[in-house]
């Protein structure tokens, strides 16, 4: 930390270390934060922000069925589709996006999300699903990820609380995420994540990220036993963390300064290079929130954060995590 407080390039140098002295290598390359994102700020030549954690849905189910018995009528909102995404989010800076399954609507059909970033192969990365308790999981990872499927979302509400990081599927998943580098997009409680940690003990090389800060918060208190969970974690070099979601944490609503003293500990334990901002479209984009209070947290308002420091969460983590093929 720098005398006022606010995270420096030290840190970021210290904590980029911990990657390399772990010895973690896949696909020939050294998971070194700090050169990882140097490298892809080279080939982008330092493009816009990046949004690390979005829905996106048709109007319709002509093209794309529904899953989960699920109507139109069921749709909230009736439409947000990419172009309706970017619309938002460009006005802010953001010109890239990481699109996370919908398994409501869709299940562990990713066609949507797949055709979204063949459309636009610049622009967008996707977090597919993938049914764990049927076989051939590895297959199907290495085959999606020729078409930008850079992580996929794992979590007990739909897998089954007892059961969801134990079927041999999910083993397979873990196994070959070390190798391919796509990420295990965790979906959780607080009290999943100790269950979390035991998985990255089994599997030291494997990429894991923690959606939403782990949920703590949800019922709007920041407990102190929830939020250590969370920051033991950072002891596993390859888990970084989402800081998202701000509607559905402590106060839930604008400007989220009730959340900056969380972001602050998230930020300390695992360093910049391992946080990443999303904003959890269109959920973050109803009642009385909005897209701008966000970005804004992390962009304006985060004032222990230094330039290069909000610079990773807002652009050089997501980049180094998804944006890799």
């Amino acid at each position: 930390m720098t005398d006022n407080g606010k995270v420096s390039r030290r840190d970021l140098i210290s904590s980029a270390a911990g990657f390399a002295a772990a010895g973690l290598a896949v696909n020939g390359l050294n998971f070194d934060g700090a050169a990882v994102g140097a490298a892809a700020e080279e080939r982008s030549g330092k493009r816009g922000f990046i949004d690390a954690h979005s829905h996106i849905w048709p109007p319709d189910d002509k093209d794309y069925p529904l899953a989960n018995g699920q109507t139109v009528a069921d749709l909230d909102p009736p439409s947000f589709t990419d172009d309706e995404l970017m619309a938002i989010a460009g006005p802010e800076g953001v010109d890239r996006v990481v699109l996370i399954q919908h398994s409501i609507y869709h299940g562990f059909d990713n066609s949507y999300l797949v055709d979204a970033y063949h459309r636009h192969p610049d622009r967008f990365r996707v977090v597919g699903m993938i049914d764990s308790r049927k076989t051939g999981t590895g297959k199907q990872m290495r085959e999606l990820l020729k078409h930008g499927v850079t992580g996929f979302r794992i979590t007990p509400s739909i897998l089954g609380q007892e059961g969801w990081l134990k079927d041999a599927g999910m083993q397979e998943m873990w196994r070959t995420a070390a190798e391919t580098r796509q990420n295990m997009c965790c979906l959780i409680n607080p009290s999943d994540l100790p269950d979390v940690g035991r998985m990255c003990e089994k599997f030291p090389e494997t990429p894991v990220v923690i959606d939403h800060f782990g949920r703590v918060g949800i019922d709007g208190r920041i407990r102190p036993q929830e939020l250590q969970a969370l920051l033991n974690l950072a002891e596993h070099p390859t888990v970084r963390v989402k800081v998202s979601a701000y509607y559905a944490l402590g106060l839930k609503k604008p400007p989220h300064d009730d959340l900056l003293p969380m972001i602050r500990e998230v930020v300390e334990a695992y360093g910049p290079e391992r946080c990443m901002w999303a904003s959890d479209c269109p959920y973050q984009i109803q009642g009385v929130n909005n897209y701008r209070a966000s970005i804004r947290t992390i962009r304006d308002r985060a004032d222990f954060l230094d330039d290069e420091a909000r610079d990773w969460l807002l652009r050089r983590t997501v980049e180094q995590a998804f944006f890799f093929v």
